[in-house]
């Protein structure tokens, strides 16, 4: 969603003028959004892209599959990713302080962004940082509220929540898939970092470059397609 306005929960945020924002559903806690998320943001500083910004939008996976995801099932994700993509991730992971929900931490990231689209995406950036690279438990509402206090930022309590369904409610609107979902300009992308495959017993995930490549395109194209207010 582009223009001079664009909602975060009931709040509207002005945009930077000329911004390109990319939309991206996801759940805190899903360990492919923080590689794809990385990947993106190092590829932006690569090509010095910084009128580019990220509106990190909640797709709780507890709520999707009506449970919260495992730390077991996460721990053979990240596994996965560092055997073969990213080696240098997830250093600090810790399977026994994997958060019971992420709904604490989704609602200080959406209600981030009513400060300013780089608020929102640094605190979404950090609360990841937290969970994957320091073992912070996300679930606890002091930890998360510690997070945002390195902003200047409140946690958001029931405020926060009600966000969070609204960005719930606008993925399933929009046919999300899963996470993360990536939206540029209105074209979809699932997971465009990624081939996730079983192989037998064994969880297989290597990068789609070929994917990346094409999303890439999309995100730092022609800026003429957005020239903005």
């Amino acid at each position: 969603m582009l223009g001079a306005l664009f909602k975060v929960g009931t709040m509207a945020l002005a945009d930077t003028p000329r911004l390109r924002v990319v939309e991206v559903f996801a759940d805190v806690v899903c360990p492919f959004t923080h590689v794809g998320l990385r990947r993106l943001v190092s590829k932006r500083a690569e090509l010095d892209r910084h009128d580019v910004a990220l509106w990190v939008r909640a797709w709780p996976l507890e709520l999707v599959n009506e449970e919260p995801l495992s730390a077991a099932l996460v721990a053979e994700e990240i596994n996965a990713l560092r055997e073969l993509v990213a080696p240098e991730l997830f250093t600090g992971f810790d399977p026994d302080r994997f958060p019971s929900s992420s709904l604490p931490a989704l609602a200080l990231a959406s209600s981030a962004y009513a400060h300013g689209v780089e608020v929102g995406e640094q605190v979404s950036l950090a609360l990841r940082t937290a969970l994957f690279e320091r073992g912070r438990d996300l679930a606890d509402p002091a930890e998360v509220a510690t997070i945002g206090q390195s902003f200047d930022l409140e946690y958001p309590g029931s405020a926060g929540e009600q966000s969070v369904l609204e960005d719930w409610n606008e993925g399933r609107r929009r046919g999300v898939l899963g996470s993360p979902q990536f939206f540029v300009e209105g074209e979809a992308f699932f997971c465009p970092t990624l081939t996730i495959a079983h192989v037998g017993d064994s969880l297989r995930v290597t990068l789609d470059q070929e994917g990346f490549d094409a999303f890439l395109a999309s995100v730092f194209g022609d800026r003429r397609r957005n020239p903005g207010p």
